[in-house]
């Protein structure tokens, strides 16, 4: 069952294995908004590895140091963006040098949902 949680910053699909992110248009993400991820986590994730995939549907911006704390989230074992704009892909790909968990970049949900389970059977 998909539980869908809004936020004044985004919204959130929470899945078994997964959550999937969008935030909102002219975002900036700081690791301030971590606190809505471990809320969730402690809520639907406590004790179950999980992927997380950020929807960029919409043009906002990533403070690098946010991922010095989620690095640090000990079930949370992919990470992966999902966007078809070039610009926003090449962006990512910086953010990737930040993250230490498997990450991976997607021009589909369909793709990173599949990526996502296939990740979570390894563990």
């Amino acid at each position: 069952m998909i539980k869908i949680k809004k936020y004044d910053f985004c919204d959130v699909e929470i899945h078994k294995n997964y959550l999937i992110v969008s935030v909102n248009e002219a975002i900036v993400i700081s690791p301030s908004h971590n606190q809505t991820l471990f809320s969730i986590i402690n809520t639907h994730y406590k004790n179950t590895n999980f992927i997380y995939i950020s929807n960029r549907k919409n043009s906002y911006s990533v403070d690098p140091l946010t991922y010095l704390e989620t690095n640090n989230i000990h079930n949370l074992i992919g990470f992966s963006i999902v966007s078809s704009n070039y610009r926003t892909t090449n962006n990512a790909e910086i953010e990737k040098l930040f993250s230490s968990k498997p990450y991976s970049i997607f021009a589909s949900i369909k793709e990173a949902t599949h990526w996502a389970d296939a990740l979570i059977k390894t563990y």
